[in-house]
């Protein structure tokens, strides 16, 4: 069974990229970062791996996304409260990232999402199934 996840993320700027995720509360785990790669611990299960675009190049035969043109995909993280929703959106904005849609409250399901310096989107979310309509 799976139990952890590596998103890998080409950036454009790697040193850029590494301090926006470390102004969301990420760590970076030194032991897998170098001049091509910096590897930012989510949770002990959820790690981004940030890849200098021609490093990342290596990994595919396709051609790099531009993010901020192209939705290549869209990465989404739950919370356990409404509060951590927005602390971590408010974080990614004052670290350099921008808003991407207006925040969505379902009532049971509150997220709001961001794009980070190369344009990746990230949904945050919490949801309360006790409070979802039956």
């Amino acid at each position: 069974m799976v139990k952890q996840i590596f998103v890998n993320l080409p950036v454009k700027d790697l040193a850029k990229s590494t301090e926006f995720y470390a102004g969301l509360g990420f760590t970076q785990n030194k032991d897998f970062s170098d001049e091509n790669a910096s590897s930012m611990v989510i949770t002990d299960d959820i790690v981004v791996m940030l890849l200098a675009e021609p490093f990342f190049k290596t990994f595919t035969q396709k051609d790099i996304a531009d993010a901020t043109k192209t939705t290549e995909a869209i990465i989404a993280l739950g919370t356990e409260s409404r509060q951590e929703v927005d602390e971590l959106c408010d974080k990614a904005l004052s670290s350099g990232g921008s808003a991407a849609n207006e925040p969505q409250d379902h009532g049971f399901m509150y997220g709001r999402s961001f794009a980070d310096p190369d344009g990746h989107l990230w949904e945050v979310t919490y949801m309360d199934l006790s409070a979802m309509p039956q």
